[in-house]
């Protein structure tokens, strides 16, 4: 990778590249008063065969399914928005970098009513390295179950990706952090397992891979969608189920998954070792086939790479 400030690079703003430095909005803004604000995150990749963006069609459609939910209607078309993207990392000249588009409602009215403000798209770009620490990926992270809970069905939608929600990730993550761990593990109001600040959580037990449904209040992820087509076509039974807290204690192997963290083992949860202790050999797999694929070294029989 290059070397990159970003401040030194450019942000899409409403169909405008924009110096860094000047990428600003005003202090009035509804998205900074009430959290009018939805948001995806995604990476793009440097491979020997040039830059790739892993499933921008799915982050992308994640994106105007969450401004549907919060009835927040985008004023360019999702191609449009998917070449802004492909036009922001070629402007900024990165091979490899992290992508955050956002949607928000900006400067118009001040009242808990959003609908007269403006919707305004931003795209952001910047190199950032293993999301949860340089060697998580191989020696895994200390997680502790949090003590916050996730948001109860019909308060806020969990299946969008919305700044608001984060307020309730950023709990877990600093109370985490606070008590010397990497990251927390939420459950939900029926206390059972749903998933982490940032990533969904899997498990493995007697061979086969476990993960919350969608109905565990948790965000529907593009990563955790691409690791369970790989599980299974690996051959690995996979079970989507309400999974109580007490099986992460026994699971032979857990670790996250998530555009930011990839899929990071996890060794302990409360101070008690999962499994071994160490990386499990399923999650290796697991992790082998995802960097094989997304560094071009496997066919893309699903057309998960869009070429920068």
């Amino acid at each position: 990778m290059s070397p990159f400030n970003e401040e030194d690079g450019v942000v899409w703003i409403n169909g405008k590249l924009v110096p860094w430095r000047d990428a600003n909005i005003h202090i009035a803004s509804h998205v900074i008063h009430y959290g009018s604000g939805l948001f995806e995150g995604f990476r793009a990749y440097d491979t020997p065969k040039g830059s790739v963006i892993f499933r921008l069609d799915a982050h992308m459609k994640r994106l105007y399914n969450s401004a549907k939910m919060y009835r927040m209607e985008i004023p360019y078309t999702k191609k449009e928005f998917e070449k802004a993207v492909i036009d922001t990392i070629k402007t900024n000249k990165l091979e490899a970098c992290y992508i955050r588009p956002i949607v928000y409602r900006g400067y118009g009215s001040l009242g808990v009513d959003p609908l007269p403000n403006p919707i305004d798209c931003a795209i952001l770009v910047w190199e950032w390295g293993q999301y949860l620490g340089e060697d998580a990926l191989e020696k895994g992270v200390d997680v502790k179950v949090s003590t916050w809970q996730r948001m109860a069905p019909n308060t806020f939608p969990a299946l969008a990706k919305s700044g608001a929600n984060y307020m309730n990730s950023q709990l877990i993550k600093m109370e985490a952090i606070l008590e010397g761990y990497v990251e927390g593990i939420a459950l939900n109001v029926r206390g059972h397992i749903s998933e982490g600040s940032g990533e969904n959580v899997f498990l493995v037990m007697d061979g086969g891979i476990h993960t919350p449904p969608l109905s565990a209040s948790i965000l529907p992820g593009i990563t955790r969608d691409s690791v369970i087509r790989l599980a299974k076509d690996a051959g690995f039974p996979f079970i989507e189920e309400t999974i109580p807290r007490e099986m992460l204690y026994i699971a032979d192997e857990v670790f996250f998954t998530g555009s930011a963290a990839e899929i990071t083992p996890i060794r302990s949860i409360d101070k008690i070792p999962v499994g071994k202790g160490k990386r499990g050999p399923i999650t290796k797999k697991l992790q082998d086939e995802f960097f094989a694929y997304i560094n071009g070294e496997r066919k893309d029989k699903y057309n998960w790479l869009v070429y920068v």
